[in-house]
């Protein structure tokens, strides 16, 4: 699903993005309600920001990057958390392209989360190329998702990769 946000593009630089679990659901410009095999996911955009949330047997998670005020904690590179009953792990990189490669880029990407079935991506008014997009599916019993957010005026897109999946029980 593709939309335009009806909001100003604040979060203008990539380096300010932070990273936070266990956040409570913040006001979302947009959302996808997914009904996965034995959960429930749901994509939030939120500016130039996203928010995940997945519900299932083993709990609760949350995922929030997003400019907070408050919070300091920088983006991570790698994460591995166990999380309740389940097993996250998320990694993020920043890719730095040249002004064409960006929009092609741009485009590519744009064209892939509007067509996939569990895909959501919002186009900030002002510039065809800053947008916050998401694509969930399950694979092997893990929930996983990628994000991208997309910074034109820096030519930079943040990417984003998550995989969650309930935390095997312990041997006996």
């Amino acid at each position: 699903m593709l939309t335009t946000l009806k909001t100003s593009y604040t979060d203008t630089r990539a380096a300010d993005l932070a990273w936070a679990l266990d956040r409570e659901p913040l006001p979302a410009l947009a959302a996808l309600d997914l009904e996965l095999v034995g959960s429930r996911l749901q994509l939030r955009l939120l500016g130039a920001s996203h928010q995940v949330l997945l519900e299932g047997e083993p709990g609760i998670c949350s995922e929030t990057v997003a400019c907070m005020p408050g919070r300091s904690t920088p983006l991570p590179l790698g994460v591995a958390r166990r999380l309740g009953g389940w097993e996250y792990e998320f990694a993020a990189r920043v890719e730095t392209l040249s002004e064409r490669s960006f929009a092609v880029r741009a485009q590519e990407l744009l064209a892939l989360v509007a067509d996939h079935p569990h895909g959501l991506a919002g186009t900030f008014p002002g510039s065809p190329h800053a947008f916050t997009a998401m694509v969930a599916q399950q694979v092997d019993g893990q929930t996983c998702w990628r994000t991208w957010h997309a910074y034109p005026q820096e030519g930079q897109l943040v990417v984003t990769r998550t995989q969650v999946g309930a935390r095997p029980p312990l041997p006996r």
